[in-house]
């Protein structure tokens, strides 16, 4: 056997022995996290054992059967961590007995792990009797379709059942009819996340048949199924009864207009929804004026992300006109609308009015010299002062006067934390004399961690007063510009 092999083998066998002796020791805490190799600053007593969390270590593959022998009794375990643990074949069969003995067991996440696909039904068969599960996390396990059938007939048997999450697992969306039968049993059910399932258009309306035994349900997250497109037309509107809905995520959905125009009856009476995402849906850009407009009726938003859906100015103009009846607004994303370019004014009263919005991403929205003068009037006039993320990357349209009265105003965010004026990858520009005006702003933002500059060049003389200003005072920044990144201890 090479040197080299046999060495990496010593050291994974002197690993599993060390965290396997780990767990032996003895102490009076009820939880152990050993996620990502980490440790508490005590062992734990295994008799009183409430909460393990071993995620993020490749080393447990293959040694849960040893675990499980010298974690005798875990009875009182009820919350039970194994994300992303390479756990093997043989491991899921092994913990498919040993969930037989926790009976308390109120969480168990085994996302990240391939092998749990095809096993399901011998993983969860305890849980045919009954059980207290609070939490099931199935994210990326490569589940099938058969998974998915077992999981609907087992639904029901889980009447605790708060947060279920099968995200990530395409072949699940073939077997959504029996699912959705058994989330019909599943009323206390809070967080459902199918995020990338494969679910096609005909699944809105197998999950519509649901929602109405779903009246606590806070986040529902049907994101990156692509072929969903067309399935909110002409589905009963059952979505909205979900009246203590806080989250809808339908981000990459191919939203058809038709979906827009149903949707337009449907979340503006969801009047609790905190966050809303419908990025990535390019074919609304035309049709969702309506949609925009009645955004008004939602006083609770706090994120909105419309990105990259292709907005025209007369649905630009309907959602700056909705958007100043949100005054909880925290985070907006308006990147990759180029309309927004040249009539940044429309939201003048939105900014102006704003005093909890802390995230405001404008990448890739073809701004304008005009949009900065604008921005920074609204920024010296102590609007804005609660921002601690800008994203005005991708503006290549902006000026030096642009940049440079900006920069000026930037000072006047003492919350700010992250800023981002990076290139496209395509473009390559000199600094301007805005770069000292930004120099000067920087020394008097006290929290400010991180200014994304990419492929902007920074002539050699700026280069020495960026030097002179990391010698005077004692904040890390990093500059990140010119396809590298510059650490600065200001």
């Amino acid at each position: 056997m090479p040197l080299d092999l046999e060495m990496d083998l010593k050291s994974n066998m002197e690993e599993r022995d060390w965290f396997l002796k780990k767990l032996c020791r003895r102490t009076a805490d009820t939880g152990l996290d050993l996620n990502r190799n980490g440790l508490t600053t005590v062992d734990v007593k295994e008799t009183d054992l409430e909460e393990l969390d071993i995620s993020w270590n490749d080393f447990v593959g293959g040694t849960l059967h040893s675990f499980t022998q010298q974690m005798h009794p875990i009875s009182k375990l009820k919350v039970l961590r194994l994300c992303s643990c390479r756990l093997t074949t043989e491991d899921v069969q092994t913990l498919g007995g040993a969930l037989e003995m926790i009976p308390e067991l109120e969480e168990l996440s085994l996302s990240w792990n391939s092998k749990v696909g095809g096993e399901l039904p011998q993983v969860l068969r305890t849980f045919q009797q009954g059980s207290k599960i609070r939490t099931l996390e199935l994210v990326d396990c490569a589940l099938t379709s058969q998974d998915g059938v077992f999981v609907g007939h087992l639904l029901p048997k889980l009447r605790s059942l708060e947060v279920f999450d099968l995200s990530n697992n395409i072949n699940i969306g073939s077997s959504l009819d029996i699912i959705a039968q058994g989330l019909k049993s599943t009323s206390g059910l809070k967080v459902l996340k199918l995020h990338s399932c494969g679910l096609s258009q005909k699944s809105i309306r197998i999950l519509d048949g649901a929602f109405a035994s779903l009246d606590v349900l806070r986040i529902l997250d049907l994101s990156c199924n692509k072929e969903l497109g067309g399935g909110f037309e002409d589905v009963p509107a059952q979505l909205a009864l979900l009246e203590r809905l806080e989250v809808l995520d339908l981000h990459q959905c191919s939203l058809t207009a038709g979906d827009v125009t149903s949707l337009t009856q449907i979340i503006p009476l969801l009047s609790n929804l905190e966050d809303l995402d419908l990025s990535s849906n390019r074919d609304m850009g035309g049709s969702s004026e309506n949609l925009l407009s009645r955004l008004r009726f939602l006083p609770a938003l706090k994120s909105l992300m419309i990105n990259s859906c292709a907005l025209q100015r007369k649905t630009f103009t309907a959602f700056a006109e909705a958007s100043m009846y949100l005054p909880a607004l925290e985070i907006l994303n308006l990147s990759w609308n180029k309309c927004v370019g040249g009539n940044l004014e429309l939201l003048q009263q939105t900014l102006t009015l704003s005093r909890s919005l802390r995230v405001l991403r404008l990448s890739s929205c073809s701004l304008v010299t005009e949009d900065m003068v604008l921005l920074a009037s609204v920024i010296q006039t102590g609007h804005l002062a609660t921002l601690q993320r800008i994203d005005l990357s991708y503006n290549d349209r902006i000026c030096d006067a642009g940049w440079a009265i900006f920069c000026q105003n930037l000072c006047f965010l003492k919350e700010l934390t992250e800023l981002d004026i990076s290139l496209r990858p395509s473009s390559s520009q000199d600094c301007g004399q805005w770069f000292r005006h930004l120099l000067c702003a920087v020394t008097q933002l006290p929290v400010i961690t991180e200014i994304g500059m990419r492929r902007w060049v920074i002539p050699a003389p700026q280069e020495k007063e960026l030097d002179c200003i990391t010698q005077d005072h004692r904040r890390d920044i990093r500059f990140d510009h010119g396809g590298f990144q510059c650490a600065a201890a200001l």
